[in-house]
């Protein structure tokens, strides 16, 4: 009696155990808090690709995670100069330089830039019948925004890859439809 209790307990918690690490892996990434925006000073938010400024007073989500990577992430891609005096700010995070918006390159949301594991990386960009390679040289952040270190922009989205013009050129989008566009990626 006692042997098929204890056999039957440990079932139990071995199927407790296995419950709670399904449902771990099945959750979402969730916001992890809010902003209040800021209006930009005169000339301080560079809306070159049709970025965002921030709205005195209006909140923005945050996130400190992104969706699960897969062989086939689904993302908005978004367009944003890489080049000094861009919309893009500052140089890369990966290597303090600007880049040529004819080369490939994106910046990651913060939860799949990951603490820069996909620095100088390249990932595969699908989207419109076609694929790209491209170079991780940033992070979007999606943690902060509404301040002079990101341009007065506010947070990105939990599911961005935001993109060189060389990436929509090598993907077939026609010029008129940049800016937003659902798109899969993995690394490569």
């Amino acid at each position: 009696m006692k042997v098929s209790t204890s056999i039957a307990s440990l079932v139990l918690v071995l199927i407790l155990l296995s419950t709670n690490c399904l449902c771990s892996e099945a959750q979402q990434c969730r916001p992890s808090g809010r902003i209040i925006g800021k209006k930009p000073p005169p000339g301080e938010c560079n809306q070159e690709n049709d970025s965002d400024c921030c709205v005195q007073g209006k909140m923005y989500t945050t996130y400190k995670c992104s969706p699960a990577v897969s062989s086939h992430t689904k993302a908005q891609l978004t367009l944003n100069s890489f080049e000094k005096g861009g919309d893009g700010g500052g140089p890369s995070a990966c290597d303090n330089q600007y880049h040529s918006d004819d080369t490939p390159v994106v910046a990651l949301s913060t939860g799949w830039f990951n603490n820069m594991s996909r620095c100088l990386h390249n990932i595969t960009i699908t989207a419109n019948g076609k694929s790209v390679l491209a170079m991780v040289v940033d992070e979007c952040d999606s943690t902060m925004g509404c301040d002079q270190d990101h341009d007065y922009q506010p947070p990105c989205s939990n599911n961005i890859v935001d993109a060189s013009k060389a990436v929509w050129k090598a993907l077939g989008v026609p010029q008129s439809q940049w800016g937003g566009l659902q798109i899969t990626w993995s690394d490569a």
